[in-house]
């Protein structure tokens, strides 16, 4: 065999790869974050990164029963793609959830059969064919069109995240190149060549007077005039252009897709506003999210899966509950003096919603 490899066979060449982290890599990712960002996404505010961090927090210290899959780093993962993607696809291995960068998938009657998942890797990703029952597949917002993707909230309301986009990036520009502070004496009478010099000059120019001689003359021939040396302030007006009120109705528009009450980040919020907005965004948004994941994980794993993210967020009102516990206590008390039996309360109890409480 080393003979015939000698004679016929040529030296295989050696096959390099970049690594994840390289040039090209960066590159990919500056460029990938631009399209993002001017696609109308507005992933880059801080708006959207604040909502995405209460998801990822939040499923982070959810607590999970039945499984030890959904470790606080995968659920914590999971919850970042379903804010950025819309949806989170996990291999079922048995060394645990194996996260897919990309896939592709087909399916019959609207629901997916199998999957081509691309896998990333520290020098360079990988393939493979998985089928669906191998596979934990997160959706929100499924159009009854592809009900197999999912939407992430920016791409439900691309028109305000886009405006935020493009105020926030607006406003950057002003507050980079603008040149705040500046003062500059007018000269009307000046070619033009010295004017562009002139308003170059000013750039980035802040805190400053700019003084120049002037060269307008009176038709006499006298000095000139006293208004000619009157300081013009540079600094733009954006009071006139409604650009703060608009942002944060923007900002708050964008913290109500993701389920967040603008109140939260108010600065003037007190703590029932903060609680409420605990609440609001863990019953309504997160517990919903974590009731299809349990559903996804309790018929992919076989086993019976429960998530909870109300308890340990504490999205709940604890002098409320106190006061109820209290009405409830006095409420049988005052029913066995009256000689009441349980099945007598039992219908009572279940028209305040508090059946659980008389069964057993």
């Amino acid at each position: 065999m080393g003979i015939w490899h000698r004679l016929f066979g040529r030296a295989q060449p050696q096959e390099r790869r970049s690594s994840g982290t390289g040039y090209t890599a960066e590159i990919l990712s500056a460029r990938q974050s631009y399209i993002a960002g001017r696609s109308g996404l507005g992933e880059l505010t801080a708006t959207v990164q604040a909502c995405t961090s209460l998801w990822e927090s939040a499923f982070a210290i959810a607590t999970v029963e039945g499984t030890d899959l959904l470790d606080r780093r995968t659920m914590a993962m999971l919850a970042r793609s379903l804010a950025l993607r819309g949806e989170a696809l996990f291999l079922i291995r048995e060394e645990g959830l194996v996260p897919a960068s990309d896939w592709d998938l087909s399916t019959r009657n609207g629901r997916p059969r199998a999957y081509r998942v691309s896998v990333s890797e520290a020098g360079g990703g990988r393939s493979e064919t998985a089928l669906a029952a191998e596979v934990l597949h997160l959706r929100l917002g499924s159009d009854p069109v592809a009900p197999w993707t999912g939407t992430a909230p920016l791409r439900r309301s691309a028109l305000t995240a886009g405006m935020l986009h493009a105020l926030e990036s607006a406003l950057a520009e002003v507050y980079e190149l603008a040149p705040i502070g500046s003062q500059v004496v007018p000269f009307p009478e000046n070619p033009e060549t010295s004017n562009e010099e002139l308003g170059r000059s000013f750039r980035r120019r802040r805190g400053r007077v700019l003084l120049r001689e002037s060269v307008q003359v009176t038709a006499a021939g006298g000095p000139a005039p006293a208004a000619d040396w009157r300081p013009a302030d540079l600094t733009p007006d954006l009071s006139r252009s409604m650009a703060a009120e608009t942002l944060e109705a923007a900002s708050g528009a964008i913290m109500a897709a993701f389920g967040v009450l603008p109140g939260l980040f108010a600065v003037a919020a007190q703590g029932p506003l903060v609680r409420e907005a605990q609440r609001h965004l863990a019953t309504w948004v997160l517990q919903p999210i974590a009731e299809l994941l349990a559903e996804e994980a309790s018929a992919k794993l076989g086993v019976a899966v429960a998530i909870d993210t109300l308890t340990p967020l504490q999205a709940f009102d604890a002098g409320g509950s106190a006061r109820a516990v209290a009405g409830l206590v006095q409420a049988v008390a005052q029913a066995k003096e009256a000689g009441l039996s349980t099945d007598e309360l039992r219908p009572l109890f279940a028209a305040v919603d508090w059946a659980e409480v008389m069964k057993g």
